[in-house]
């Protein structure tokens, strides 16, 4: 399994590719968590990127080239799902030289629908561990016991305002990179809505036929 989860924030792709490393055993490559946890840990590419984040500067692509193929690298490039990239025709471009350098190629990339009015509240009651960058959701996934409280946070762009924003600059940025993955035979789309298991049930059926 080489998948790749696309959608717009709120679609479920990080609670969906936690269901695929539970059911399947594979890599989550998610490069949001793996920024995060670079500029914590303050690596040499941790603290490049700092730079950009406490400037309010988007983190150069390169650098989140360099994140994700370092940890394809590490599950050589075979058994992962990819969770944030690729978001642009160069990263997509980017991941298939990666991908084709090392002999490998992508079994599918799955691209989850679902309509705005359920991305804002998915996303409204969304909560952040901001030591561990996991996900929580008041209805669906609360928080576990033992969490500190000032542990979980609500990020800002997750407010319907932010939300509806967000959601204008994906189509405007980002939806380009489902033609690409289209015109490659690629991509799969598939409904986002339901209950997680329900959703992950209908990626195994798309990726077990491709594999």
């Amino acid at each position: 399994m080489r998948i790749v989860l696309f959608g717009p924030p709120g679609v479920g792709k990080g609670s969906q590719a936690s269901m695929l490393v539970e059911k399947r055993g594979v890599a989550h490559i998610s490069t949001g968590i793996l920024l995060r946890r670079a500029i914590r840990e303050e690596t040499e590419l941790g603290l490049k990127a700092k730079e950009y984040v406490e400037s309010g500067h988007l983190v150069p692509g390169a650098l989140v080239r360099e994140l994700a193929n370092g940890a394809l690298r590490e599950a050589g490039f075979d058994q992962f799902v990819l969770d944030g990239y690729p978001r642009t025709i160069d990263q997509a471009n980017w991941l298939m030289s990666d991908l084709e350098e090392n002999d490998s190629s992508l079994t599918a990339v799955i691209s989850l629908v679902v309509s705005d009015h359920v991305i804002v509240d998915r996303l409204s009651k969304r909560r952040i561990n901001i030591r561990t960058g996991e996900n929580y959701h008041l209805d669906y996934k609360p928080v576990p016991a033992g969490v500190p409280e000032e542990d979980v946070v609500q990020r800002k762009d997750d407010r319907p305002d932010a939300i509806l924003h967000r959601l204008g600059v994906y189509r405007k940025e980002t939806y380009p990179v489902v033609a690409f993955f289209r015109e490659r035979g690629l991509l799969h789309e598939i409904s986002g809505e339901g209950s997680f298991t329900d959703v992950c049930d209908r990626i195994l059926q798309v990726v077990d036929t491709g594999d």
